[in-house]
């Protein structure tokens, strides 16, 4: 098995969303996590909500600061996952 390092980009929640403010970071780098818990807030001009993991890994690093705007599909930050073939 290996880590793999993956770029968590930001979803596109609504059919009309293009960009939302990463209010806050909920992991630090270096900082473990499990499938489901929240990584970071986003807001738009419609909805305040975290976005969760969808495994188990470790926050490697921010890839834009807290209260940045970021558009759909552009990296929000860096995260390792455990248990990779390879």
């Amino acid at each position: 098995m290996s880590v793999l390092r993956v770029r968590v980009k930001l979803p596109k929640i609504g059919m009309t969303m293009e960009e939302a403010t990463v209010v806050r970071f909920c992991r630090e780098p270096g900082e473990a996590f499990s499938k489901g818990d929240p990584l970071y807030e986003i807001e738009t001009e419609k909805i305040s909500q975290e976005v969760t993991a969808t495994g188990d890994g470790v926050m490697v690093e921010h890839a834009v600061p807290a209260g940045s705007d970021v558009r759909v599909g552009e990296a929000v930050c860096v995260v390792e996952i455990d248990g990779v073939p390879g």
